[in-house]
């Protein structure tokens, strides 16, 4: 149980909608004031309501942003439970904490990928190569920000190409911007059960031969290891980055990054 000592300590969590109201809920459990920042609106109903909740929405411009962020709010703990991919703001902190000589918490949810034929890893968005692409069924489910230059790429390769972004303004906005045609743009969110998957659908619809995807760890991605186990498309992995962080205790548990906290006091 937590002493009225601790009662007060401040923890700045930043985090997508997948991990960041799950560690938030449990510190407000232990009556820890909670700071969470997502980047959209859409990423704050996710959360539930609390008193001692304050979130923040918008992107984190800055390492002077995060240094004044942390010096006005009194934060004591760091977690950095971003996006494996989204390496600026990962950096930014790492840079942050180790100038102003706090531990960075990080979470990282783990990728274990069974060994199967159709699973290939590759080194970034342009990595396949050594296959003829000439007409072959691309589908893109990478995201939006790097999405028409990855299927431009792609298609003087002479591939067909597909996507699947989420029912965002942004993502919406920038796949239909891009090089790919309307018609081979689907919107949805990403399944949440094994048992209803609408991208094995989409995969069937658009006879799909490859899929892309980031090794994020995520629902969505375990949602293709599923769709392509046993079929006959092949599943091309970008090999998520790995950063060099200063000061730092990686995580794999909700409840391991937790104790890691009450245990401090």
């Amino acid at each position: 149980m937590q002493n009225q000592e601790n009662c007060h300590e401040n923890v700045w969590i930043l985090s997508g909608t997948s991990d960041g109201p799950a560690l938030a809920s449990k510190l407000l459990e232990l009556n820890y004031t909670v700071f969470a920042s997502v980047v959209t609106h859409r990423a704050c109903n996710s959360y539930l309501k609390n008193p001692k909740l304050h979130i923040i929405t918008g992107r984190i411009s800055n390492e002077e942003a995060i240094i004044n962020f942390i010096s006005k709010n009194k934060i004591k703990f760091v977690i950095d439970a971003t996006h494996p991919f989204a390496l600026i703001i990962s950096q930014n902190l790492n840079n942050v904490c180790k100038l102003m000589n706090k531990p960075l918490l990080v979470f990282e949810r783990k990728s274990l990928i069974k060994k199967n034929n159709n699973f290939n890893y590759i080194p970034n968005l342009q990595g396949i190569k050594n296959i003829d692409l000439e007409n072959k069924n691309i589908l893109l489910a990478i995201g939006s920000r790097f999405l028409n230059q990855t299927a431009s790429f792609y298609m003087s390769c002479g591939a067909n190409l597909f996507t699947r972004v989420i029912p965002t303004h942004e993502s919406i906005s920038k796949a239909l911007e891009s090089c790919i045609k309307n018609s081979n743009i689907a919107i949805l969110e990403p399944s949440k059960t094994k048992e209803s998957l609408l991208e094995k659908t989409l995969c069937d619809f658009w006879h799909i031969d490859y899929v892309l995807c980031r090794e994020s760890g995520s629902y969505s991605q375990k949602n293709w290891e599923r769709i392509i186990l046993g079929s006959n498309m092949k599943l091309f992995l970008v090999k998520r980055p790995k950063l060099k962080y200063y000061n730092s205790l990686v995580f794999y548990q909700y409840d391991s990054l937790i104790d890691h906290i009450t245990r401090k006091y």
